[in-house]
């Protein structure tokens, strides 16, 4: 989505948001959240990765358990295909995701930082390896089916090899604004708060690294129309912020 007029000589700021996980699909659907950013002419893009049913229901398993490697690829793809045909370019690309999204956004980070300007991690699950060898959290063990069950030691190897905290290494990455909510059980707050805290041990750049907990919210955000729309603002100011677009 974007607006009438946007030249595709890769000048153009760009949002690209990826999920890929539950077999759920980047259906479009309307948003009057993002017409604040589409006035001041961003490009709004959903990629339909594998670990959804965008495609039917293969698409879905060739995205989970012992083939999740295939979501980050799909959306790195995604990303170097918008930069190639002009859509935007690295310095003006921004990526998005939540929770099962954060996973896959911390996962193509370590992977190729220098393909995005900068990314919002919204309760990322990525301290997703020792989450899943804990199972007296409430999810974990019903988690199995999606990622796998460590106490396998090839299903071990296969998390460990990509879960975003455990491979955070010395290297420059992309400003980050990483959320968390206090109340969040699906994803606890300690799983950003500590990824973000080994990231700053380890990254060689002097981009912004922010981490904001919501001292009252869950997993969905802030409750309630105004501190929702608050939270939202909050997020589209950074990235305009990161974009050059503040007035």
């Amino acid at each position: 989505m974007y607006k009438k007029g946007i030249a595709f000589d890769g000048s153009a700021p760009l949002l690209l948001y990826g999920y890929g996980a539950y077999g759920e699909a980047s259906d479009a659907q309307f948003d009057v959240g993002r017409i604040n950013l589409l006035d001041r002419g961003v490009i709004y893009v959903e990629a339909g990765i594998r670990g959804g049913n965008d495609l039917g229901e293969q698409w879905r398993v060739d995205g989970m358990l012992m083939k999740k490697k295939n979501s980050f690829s799909d959306f790195i793809a995604a990303s170097e295909y918008l930069i190639a045909q002009g859509w935007t370019s690295s310095g003006k690309l921004i990526i998005h995701g939540a929770s099962a999204g954060g996973l896959l956004i911390g996962a193509v980070l370590n992977e190729r930082p220098h393909l995005f300007h900068a990314a919002v991690l919204e309760v990322p699950f990525v301290d997703s390896l020792n989450t899943m060898m804990n199972p007296k959290l409430p999810l974990t063990t019903g988690e199995y089916l999606e990622w796998g069950n460590p106490n396998n030691k090839t299903v071990y190897d296969y998390l460990r090899s990509y879960a975003p905290y455990d491979n955070l290494r010395q290297q420059a990455y992309p400003a980050m604004l990483v959320l968390a909510g206090l109340n969040d059980s699906p994803v606890h707050y300690w799983e950003p708060a500590k990824y973000v805290a080994r990231l700053r041990t380890l990254k060689t750049d002097q981009r912004q690294l922010l981490f904001k907990t919501n001292m009252h919210a869950g997993h969905s955000g802030a409750s309630g129309r105004y501190d929702s729309l608050r939270e939202h603002a909050f997020q589209q100011a950074w990235m305009l912020g990161q974009w050059g677009l503040v007035d």
